[in-house]
Formats: C-alpha cells, sequence, structure tokens
C-alpha cells in the first residue's frame, strides 16, 4: 500500500485556508492512504468554548469533511484527518477516515491532553479497526501514544497501520513510537503539524518530525522539525501479520494473559 503523512502549520481560525494548503500537498503526491494532523483545519489553541464550537465540524456534513470526502472520491484514495467534532453530547476532539466510497468512520480521542478537557468531552469510541483494500487501520489520536495499551488494543484488534493525527509539543513520542511498532509488529504512520501557536497568554511550540515507521521499529522516514512536507512510502502490509520474533517465539502467541491482572495478589507474603 502506498501511504503518506503530511505536515503542515495550520493558520488558526482559518479552515478554508488550511484546507486549501492540504488539498494542494495532497494533490503533489498520490497516494492510496493519508494521515492528515490532529486539528489540521482549525488550530490548535483554543482560549474559550465558543472558539471551539465555531470551529467544529459535523461528521458528514460539515466543511472539513465535504472537502475531504469530495478530495478521496475524486483522487480514490482514503484520508485520515484530525477535527473539532460536533456531535449531541458536545465537543469532541475526534479523527475520521474517508474514503472513496463515502465510506467513513469516527474515532474520538480517549486520553485527552492537559488544557483539552477543558473544551473537549473524554472519547467513548471503542478501539477497533478499519477494513481498506485489504487492509486493516487503527486510529489513535496524539496524547494516546503514551498509553500502550492504545496501540496494543488496535494491534490485537488485527491493524496493520496506527494512523496517529497529533499536534504534538513534548519531544519524546516520535521515538516512543518506533517502540509501539516493536512491541506490535505493525506500521506507525505519525502526523504532526509544526510551528508555534500563541494565544492571549497560551502558546504551544510543535515539533514536526512526522515519521512512518516500520513493524521492526525502524524509520522509514521522518520529517524535519520546522518544514512544511509530504512524504509517501510503499509498504508491504504482510510484514505486520508476521507477529513471531524467531522460530520459537510469537509476539501475540507467547502473551500470558492469565497473569496480567493479578496485581493484587500476594507473593511471599508480600503485596504486590
Amino acid at each position: 500500500m502506498q501511504v503518506a503523512f503530511v505536515q503542515m502549520e495550520p493558520r488558526f481560525g482559518y479552515p478554508e485556508a488550511n484546507l486549501e494548503k492540504v488539498l494542494a500537498m495532497m494533490e503533489s503526491k498520490p497516494a492510496e492512504l493519508y494521515v492528515l494532523p490532529e486539528l489540521f483545519a482549525s488550530g490548535y489553541v483554543f482560549i474559550s468554548p465558543d472558539e471551539v464550537a465555531k470551529a467544529a465540524d459535523k461528521v458528514g456534513d460539515g466543511l472539513v469533511y465535504r472537502t475531504i470526502a469530495d478530495f478521496a472520491k475524486a483522487r480514490k484514495c482514503a484520508v485520515i484527518y484530525g477535527f473539532p467534532e460536533k456531535a449531541s453530547e458536545g465537543y469532541f476532539n475526534s479523527s475520521l477516515f474517508v474514503d472513496e466510497f463515502g465510506n467513513h468512520k469516527l474515532y474520538r480521542k480517549i486520553h485527552l491532553f492537559f488544557e483539552e478537557k477543558q473544551y473537549f468531552l473524554p472519547g467513548n469510541s471503542p478501539l477497533g479497526t478499519i477494513a481498506y483494500r485489504d487492509t486493516k487501520l487503527g486510529m489513535m489520536i496524539c496524547f494516546d501514544w503514551i498509553f500502550p495499551e492504545t496501540a496494543r488494543c488496535l494491534a490485537l484488534a488485527g491493524a496493520d497501520i496506527i494512523c496517529h493525527p497529533v499536534n504534538l509539543v513534548m519531544s519524546y513520542c516520535q521515538d516512543s513510537m518506533k517502540t509501539r511498532s516493536i512491541e506490535n509488529r505493525i506500521f506507525t504512520i505519525t502526523a504532526n503539524r509544526i510551528g508555534e501557536e500563541k494565544r492571549g497568554d497560551k502558546g504551544f511550540k510543535f515539533t514536526g518530525k512526522s515519521q512512518i515507521t516500520d513493524c521492526e521499529g525502524n524509520v522509514i522516514y521522518r520529517a524535519d522539525v520546522d518544514k512544511e512536507e509530504i512524504f509517501t512510502a510503499d509498504i508491504n502490509i504482510e510484514d505486520a501479520r508476521n507477529k513471531r520474533v524467531n522460530d520459537l517465539n510469537d509476539l501475540f502467541g507467547d502473551r500470558r494473559v492469565e497473569y496480567y491482572n493479578r496485581l493484587g495478589e500476594t507473593i511471599d507474603g508480600i503485596h504486590q
């Protein structure tokens, strides 16, 4: 499968301009699957609930959805992108898979970072996979990376690729994603943004370095820290379906799940 990430610098509050930029970048390099950053069309640093409400997009109806869905249909591909979602319950930090047939699958971020908790509801989406072109895709968003259970659940559900829209501000996620690939023997695509976003007395500098890793944790390609770019790679999905470490060890077959929930027991009289 030919996959791609887009690394870009959104302009806060200008969704049309951000969409125009992303479309031009995707049109410059053909791929079967594109992964865009978290909140790529809205920007990240909200300073009021009203701003979230104004920026939020509806699945199936909003400006961002319609634009990306039209691109996927025209280019016969799939796109995964991050956006602030308007739902009946409130607002979520979400990502959406959209393909050329109009199929879509929603994921809502379950591990909110810092002040995201003031503006978004915690995600209530089950961790599962999406079937696309004989491949199974899993989605997680940004801070989900620091909880290894997220990637492991997706891998156990059969994900060949973890698609990871992010707005990273800490320096060690990119290296940690190499570990997520190793411990699950899957591909990962981390699509980050660049630049510094300041609003009022709040601000973040984003770390760039979007990357694609293979099933052994090798970085196929890592972008610069401060450069907008799109990168494509051809990956062999079958590599993600071989969980053997050697002739005697199978990464999933060797799991001893009967021991993983025994933390309340005592060992040699010492409470663990």
